[in-house]
């Protein structure tokens, strides 16, 4: 059964509210963690429901049930993790393997999206034309960290954010731009992570 990895992640959220406080979550808190309307939770739960994967009451606020642990859900999204890799040396195996989801890049109970890059800006921080990024979607930032802003042209870009004296300083890696200084940059999220596929 092939879950999208919007399902996965509310199922995710699902299991750990029910684990956290006995009782499960309405579509109301749902969509308030995933910052999408009720509808759209409601659309998703109703396909869940249809894939078996979980049951629910109707006109019961907290009945969403879980029928599969979300652990086996991943089974589709996961790979043996047979060790680590270090330059020239010998493949470093470990006696304790174990796998790797790809569900970990979408860490539980944060809102994250992808977004493919275009372009070099951020070429010194490995991030190159047609890697996707994963964005967290937060309020608050830390200085040094890779953002998704929104600029005043309409564009939309990575840049590396510092507060300074003249307010927040968004900077690109590869040093061909200026750095861009502005008191209340729209940064949409932070940057967790890079997916890179080679043909």
């Amino acid at each position: 059964m092939y879950f999208t990895e919007k399902q996965l992640r509310i199922m995710q959220f699902i299991q750990q509210f029910r684990a956290e406080r006995g009782i499960s979550p309405t579509l109301e808190e749902i969509a308030e963690n995933f910052g999408v309307t009720k509808i759209t939770i409601y659309e998703h739960i109703n396909q869940l429901e249809r894939k078996g994967a979980l049951k629910r009451e109707k006109f019961r606020a907290r009945s969403i049930e879980l029928l599969v642990p979300v652990e086996e859900m991943h089974d589709r999204f996961s790979m043996p993790l047979l060790g680590r890799l270090r330059g020239d040396a010998p493949l470093e195996t470990t006696d304790q393997a174990r796998d790797f989801s790809l569900t970990e890049l979408f860490p539980l109970g944060k809102n994250c999206f992808a977004l493919q890059v275009d372009g070099d800006a951020m070429k010194k921080d490995h991030i190159t034309h047609g890697d996707l990024v994963i964005v967290e979607k937060r309020d608050h930032v830390n200085d040094g960290e890779a953002v998704v802003v929104h600029l005043e042209n309409g564009k939309t870009t990575i840049k590396r954010y510092y507060r300074s004296d003249k307010g927040a300083c968004l900077k690109s890696t590869n040093g061909s731009e200026e750095e861009i200084y502005h008191d209340e940059p729209r940064i949409q999220g932070v940057v967790i992570g890079v997916v890179r596929r080679y043909e």
